[in-house]
């Protein structure tokens, strides 16, 4: 497994990066294929210990987070609520037996709407990102959603190849967006 740790705000400590990566190992359990983590460390105001995590296997994006008063304390934190996703990943996947396909390139764009007291009507792009859609089942798209903890998902539906977006309504069910031509 590959952890990249980053130290924002605070001093590179040696122990610590030793005890974050030793805690990491424990997620091999969960995932056999090569998984790449990055764990960014940070200290706020002094007092409160911020601990992000990213793991990334195939097909898969698990974020977790955790702050205390205590480094060693948030890097359990996140740990454990690390290993309860990975845990229902791991319940879910026995569930639903995975489709296979052919992955999708998709954009991104984010627009931003100008001010009405600046009198400019086009929305200005602010940020575009690139990724690849897995084709999945709508309820392994939900799950996905789930666990990245995201309202929304774009995924490519394994029945008909066409991208769908399943969304987190505000009354706690879900939604799916369909394209027709």
């Amino acid at each position: 497994m590959q952890v990249s740790v980053t130290f924002r705000h605070m001093d590179s400590s040696e122990p610590v990066r030793s005890y974050v990566v030793e805690k990491m190992a424990r997620v091999k359990k969960y995932i056999d294929e090569p998984v790449e983590a990055q764990v960014v460390l940070s200290v706020e105001k002094k007092i409160r210990h911020k601990v992000e995590v990213t793991l990334a296997a195939k097909g898969i994006t698990i974020k977790a987070a955790d702050q205390t008063e205590d480094m060693y304390a948030a890097i359990d934190g996140v740990l454990d609520k690390l290993e309860a996703q990975l845990k229902r990943y791991k319940e879910k996947i026995k569930k639903h037996k995975p489709h296979a396909g052919h992955e999708r390139k998709v954009a991104k764009t984010v627009y931003a709407a100008q001010s009405i007291d600046e009198g400019h009507a086009e929305p200005t792009i602010i940020k575009t990102d690139t990724f690849h859609v897995k084709p999945m089942s709508v309820e392994e798209a939900v799950m996905q959603m789930d666990l990245l903890e995201k309202d929304f998902l774009v995924f490519t539906d394994s029945n008909s190849a066409e991208i769908n977006v399943v969304y987190r309504r505000k009354d706690g069910n879900y939604g799916l967006i369909v394209p027709q031509s």
